[in-house]
């Protein structure tokens, strides 16, 4: 069996008790619109250190007790396997900042939408709202999801 490029992600939802969410408004060209901070896993980084490290580069905030939700992996453009290891947690500190990668906000859970979250961003919502989800992958055959028992 041939082995396949991977590049290794994370994306975090960090929630507040008013329901409300911080997302990023990304103006990058690749993946324009509003996204949950996270990005690549560095070469020797464990995962949890990887969304631990985003999230306090790319909002100011320090998260604790992280919650993997779901792995999501897909074939990119350049046909690797992207996964990104979706987190979630209401455990937070510091002050909220924006950073070259967007401005940063805090934004009411119930009015993300297609039109103005980043594109298939609502798919990967619809993972966090579903905790029998533990993996959705996407291949030749469509989106599959792959569910606790």
């Amino acid at each position: 069996m041939k082995e396949e490029p991977v590049e290794l992600t994370t994306m975090c939802m960090i929630y507040d008790r008013e329901g409300r969410v911080v997302v990023q408004k990304r103006p990058a060209p690749k993946w324009p619109g509003m996204a949950f901070p996270g990005g690549h896993v560095e070469r020797g980084e464990a995962i949890t250190e990887s969304v631990i490290r985003e999230v306090k580069e790319e909002t100011g905030l320090t998260v604790r007790n992280l919650k993997l939700c779901c792995i999501r992996h897909f074939y990119n453009d350049e046909d690797n396997r992207y996964m990104v290891f979706l987190y979630k947690t209401g455990d937070y500190s510091g002050n909220l900042r924006g950073s070259e990668e967007g401005e940063t906000f805090w934004y009411p859970l119930d009015k993300l939408t297609e039109e103005n979250t980043a594109r298939g961003f609502m798919r990967a919502l619809a993972v966090y709202a579903d905790e029998s989800v533990q993996e959705q992958f996407f291949g030749e055959a469509g989106e599959v999801l792959y569910r606790a028992e």
